[in-house]
């Protein structure tokens, strides 16, 4: 990437880490898209080398009405990310509607397009983790955030764009600078918190019998790996489809769990509870990547093992800010 550089979410989680890297590879002519409202994810932005900033609904009735600054690469990672939205009309225009506009936009310029879907999409899993795709239509969601982010994935799959556009299906990622994600901050950063003020870690309880509480899985990656694949495909547009993003292996909430206690130093107290009878459907007890497609894309590196994440994200990041 040689021209300027569009992230959009570029004061959210993934996002503040995909700008950072890119400062770290030389790069500070990127224009940061966001919204910023009264929580602190401003902060995020405190330290980052970029050229401007411009609020989320101001970009794109620059991109409709034709004044958009005209970028070499579009990273679009924002979004509402909260599984628990209700509100189905908002989702739609922001997580569906707005990643069309701009793909299009991006499309008719010329412009390298990668953006953020979502492990939500596979819903419970039935249909397993392939990313292959003809098991995209097969899928089904278990949350309206879900099924936002599936849609746009069935649109480009339908009008053949994932010769020319790449997208990227995150799993559990966890790492510095969620901060601001309220209720939908890893369980690393809530149970640091928990364990800081209680000594103890709070897990829900299995409710179904094929799982130990502790035992549900989950295919957790560190957001620096996240953010390197996410670089990957930007800086090959030869490299296009929809991928997964995860380390291919599942790990449970108790392995998490005991990783936190052990970078924190302190002795494993983990209390099961019920989970909340209006999650129990939307539950998702098993994820895992299947990783075939963007090794074979030519995506060579070794991701980071869950506790050596754990321990880096606790003691070199959380730990200063307690």
């Amino acid at each position: 990437m040689t021209q300027p550089i569009i992230v959009t979410g570029g004061a959210g989680f993934i996002g503040r880490n995909v700008v950072a890297a890119l400062n770290a590879a030389g790069h500070d002519d990127i224009v940061i898209v966001d919204h910023l409202s009264t929580d602190e994810k401003w902060r995020n932005l405190v330290g980052l080398r970029f050229e401007d900033y411009l609020d989320r609904a101001a970009f794109i009735d620059l991109v409709r009405s034709g004044k958009a600054p005209r970028p070499d690469t579009v990273i679009h990672l924002g979004a509402c990310s909260s599984t628990t939205e209700t509100d189905a009309g908002y989702l739609m225009e922001n997580n569906y509607r707005y990643t069309r506009e701009l793909c299009e936009w991006c499309l008719s310029g010329g412009i390298r397009f990668v953006y953020a879907s979502s492990a939500a999409t596979y819903g419970a899993g039935e249909q397993g983790y392939s990313d292959a795709d003809d098991v995209t239509p097969t899928l089904t969601p278990l949350n309206m955030y879900g099924y936002s982010k599936h849609l746009f994935d069935l649109w480009a799959l339908r009008h053949g764009l994932f010769g020319r556009i790449a997208g990227i299906k995150y799993f559990n990622v966890f790492g510095p600078y969620e901060d601001h994600k309220g209720d939908m901050r890893s369980v690393v950063h809530k149970a640091y918190h928990q364990i800081l003020e209680t000594g103890e870690l709070r897990l829900f309880k299995s409710h179904r019998p094929e799982y130990e509480d502790g035992k549900q899985l989950r295919d957790f990656i560190y957001v620096k790996d996240a953010v390197d694949v996410t670089l990957f495909l930007a800086d090959h547009p030869q490299i296009n489809g929809l991928f997964n993003c995860g380390t291919g292996q599942a790990r449970t909430w108790l392995d998490l769990a005991t990783a936190v206690f052990r970078a924190m130093d302190r002795e494993l107290r983990i209390v099961f509870i019920d989970m909340p009878e209006h999650l129990r459907e939307k539950y998702q007890y098993f994820t895992e990547a299947q990783m075939d497609k963007l090794r074979a894309a030519g995506y060579k590196e070794a991701y980071t093992p869950l506790e050596d994440g754990v321990r880096d994200y606790v003691q070199h990041y959380l730990m200063n800010r307690s």
